[in-house]
């Protein structure tokens, strides 16, 4: 149970940007899911269903102190990356979207790599909170290269160069809270554009060239690989000020969007709700990367300040992403919209992540009885 003198330091306002995303994710599901049309309302009961469940799972993360969890942070990471290889072996792992990253377990499918993303924040903010100032050279950053570059690794060989990304951005970000030199910073951008050459030539999938090159120019491809984008920037673009309506998006109704619940549910508000409710939904996005921002600076060690940093740059890598790609400034990854897009894996994730940070918050202040 959770101690009554932390209850008063729990972030309520956090709590409220969650919870009305929830329910705003509930609407738009049923809508990108033709629910009233089809009378199925069977994806929108189960992102109800984990909606629930995630909220339960964050309330039992934010009753063990997280130092609790930093003391088994080696076992967690070792954990994460068992995980990751599971999808490795034959009748267990299963392929989707053309990535052998899901783990079928027959009422219910769960991706590992999103768990993954939390056990690699837990134990690689123990892993640099002895480190802080003592990544000032090429020699010092070689370790905890290694350390995230493992799971990234296997991440981007399923493939899934989207969640590969996102370990990426939790990487710079921790790092750069933990005091990498500036000069360090520097040789990181001169490497990983020279790193561009021989990943396109030997690492890039044929589909993962594609979604870049039309990113540059959807023309270039508009009934193939610039299809999604342009039909994407459409529906946005056709909701104007106020939108079309609940359920009356006919970019949506008519099954031009792709993965319209999943990657593509920012398309759908804006088209049926317009530039008003899109900037409801970037609201309370902002107000969830801002309350998990001041969590970091009243964090009362590095550890938890480090770890709350981890989630901050995974939810803001992850929400620059999607919603830049369904209006043509990102490339396509197959990123989800935290707490927005159905899924079960994304959402339990995202409220661990989110428990985390309120877990660092309550426990600010050192209690004194």
């Amino acid at each position: 149970m959770i101690e009554k003198k932390l209850v008063k330091n729990i972030d309520y306002t956090l709590v409220f940007a969650i919870v009305a995303l929830l329910c705003i994710s509930i609407v738009i599901v049923s809508s990108a899911t033709h629910a009233p049309d089809s009378g199925d309302y069977g994806l929108v009961k189960r992102q109800i269903a984990w909606a629930i469940i995630s909220l339960g799972v964050a309330f039992m993360v934010i009753t063990v102190d997280y130092n609790t969890l930093g003391n088994f942070a080696y076992i967690i990471y070792i954990g994460s990356i068992v995980f990751l290889l599971l999808v490795k072996i034959p009748g267990i792992g299963v392929v989707r979207g053309g990535a052998r990253s899901w783990i079928d377990l027959g009422v219910s499918s769960i991706q590992p790599s999103e768990f993954a993303k939390i056990g690699v924040i837990i134990s690689f903010a123990k892993f640099l909170e002895t480190r802080e100032e003592k990544l000032g050279s090429i020699k010092e950053i070689i370790l905890p290269l290694l350390f995230v570059g493992l799971p990234l690794g296997l991440v981007l060989v399923e493939p899934d160069l989207g969640g590969a990304l996102v370990f990426m951005a939790i990487f710079i970000g921790m790092v750069y809270a933990a005091g990498i030199s500036y000069r360090l910073i520097l040789w990181g951008i001169v490497a990983c554009i020279a790193a561009i050459p021989p990943a396109w030539l030997f690492l890039f999938e044929e589909h993962q060239k594609t979604r870049l090159l039309v990113f540059l120019n959807p023309g270039i491809d508009p009934l193939g690989g610039g299809y999604h984008v342009i039909q994407s920037m459409i529906a946005v673009g056709s909701g104007r000020l106020l939108g079309k309506g609940l359920y009356n998006g006919t970019q949506n109704k008519l099954d031009f969007l792709p993965a319209q619940h999943t990657d593509f549910i920012f398309s759908v508000l804006g088209e049926e709700f317009g530039f008003v409710g899109a900037l409801v939904v970037i609201f309370l996005l902002f107000l969830l990367l801002f309350r998990i921002l001041d969590t970091a600076r009243q964090a009362k060690d590095r550890f938890g300040a480090l770890m709350v940093i981890g989630v901050l740059s995974m939810f803001t890598f992850q929400i620059l992403e999607n919603i830049g790609m369904t209006i043509g400034i990102m490339p396509i990854t197959g990123l989800t919209l935290p707490f927005v897009s159905y899924g079960g894996s994304s959402l339990l994730a995202n409220m661990i992540a989110v428990g985390l940070v309120i877990n660092v918050g309550m426990r600010r202040q050192r209690i004194n009885f």
